[in-house]
C-alpha cells in the first residue's frame, strides 16, 4: 500500500467533469484507488463517491493506493490532480 496527500488545485473542486476525469483515469489500474478526506474514505473509481466527498479547490485529501501497480497509480493521479484535472 502507498498514500500520499495532495492539494486539489482546480478552482471549482471535483464536480462532475473533473470527477469524470480522476475516475477515468483510476480505472487504468488494478489497483484498489480510494482517498481520504476529513473522516470519510471514497472509492476513486466510481464518481458518485468522488462526487459525495464534496471536494472543493484547496481541500487536501490523501490518496491510498493498494495492488500491483499501487506505485504507477499513485504517480499517475497525483500528477493529474496537480494539473487540475483537465481545467
Amino acid at each position: 500500500m502507498v498514500s500520499q496527500k495532495v492539494t486539489v488545485k482546480n478552482p471549482t473542486g471535483l464536480h462532475l467533469r473533473p470527477a469524470g476525469i480522476l475516475c477515468k483515469e483510476a480505472m487504468q489500474f488494478k489497483s484498489h484507488i480510494t482517498f481520504r478526506y476529513r473522516e470519510n474514505t471514497a472509492n476513486a473509481k466510481s464518481v458518485l463517491s468522488v462526487l459525495g466527498a464534496c471536494i472543493k479547490s484547496g481541500d487536501e485529501i490523501e490518496l491510498v493506493c493498494e495492488g500491483e501497480d499501487e506505485q504507477e497509480a499513485l504517480v499517475a493521479l497525483v500528477h493529474a490532480i496537480e494539473n487540475g484535472l483537465g481545467e
